[in-house]
């Protein structure tokens, strides 16, 4: 029988690893460093406007969604430019297929926000005057 036994070198390894790929995408992807900004601005917005607990929840699995999004487009496009350096039709077809992944969860996002926001934002408009 197989015995799991926790391997804090390879456990701390493996977190090395995952942050290597954080740090590199950071210094490497314009567009993930926009998202970050995007974020940023979300999580100062959710306290100014004072959202609630559950709807900061829904923008943190949103935000991570588009994050997340953002990094495989990154890894799929090195993935690809690895394999070929030439034109290939399927190449640029599975570049565009991971953008278009990108801004379909940017677009859902924007969605996501704009119902959090939008009645925080009129609520204060209503009452500020």
């Amino acid at each position: 029988m197989h015995k799991l036994i926790l391997d804090i070198r390879r456990l701390t390894r493996s977190f090395t690893y995952a942050l290597d790929g954080v740090n590199y995408a950071l210094n490497h992807d314009q567009n993930l460093v926009i998202h970050f900004i995007a974020a940023t601005f979300v999580i100062i917005l959710s306290i100014i406007f004072d959202i609630s607990a559950f709807e900061q929840g829904i923008l943190g699995i949103t935000i991570l969604l588009v994050i997340s999004a953002e990094m495989i487009n990154s890894a799929l496009e090195k993935m690809v430019d690895l394999i070929t350096k030439e034109h290939h039709e399927e190449a640029k077809i599975a570049k565009d297929i991971a953008a278009g992944m990108v801004l379909i969860t940017s677009l859902g996002a924007v969605v996501v926000g704009s119902l959090i926001f939008l009645p925080h934002i009129l609520h204060y408009l209503y009452i500020a005057p």
